[in-house]
């Protein structure tokens, strides 16, 4: 597995996690209000890091290996 590709892993499961944790704090119920804040930074966290790998992508489209 070459790094590009482990990049490419790491950068979705990632994204999974972020989201997931997101949806957890945002839509269980009777949590304490740092769980809105914390699932609103993982939010932003999960899109930041879509961004990051689309942009990673386009990156190293061209890389010769």
């Amino acid at each position: 597995m070459s790094l590009r590709t482990f990049h490419i892993a790491f950068i979705t499961v990632s994204t999974f996690f972020f989201g997931g944790f997101a949806a957890w704090c945002l839509l269980v119920t009777g949590l304490p209000g740092m769980f809105k804040v914390m699932g609103w930074g993982s939010a932003l966290c999960g899109v930041a890091m879509l961004v990051y790998g689309i942009r990673f992508l386009k990156k190293t489209k061209t890389l010769v290996l």
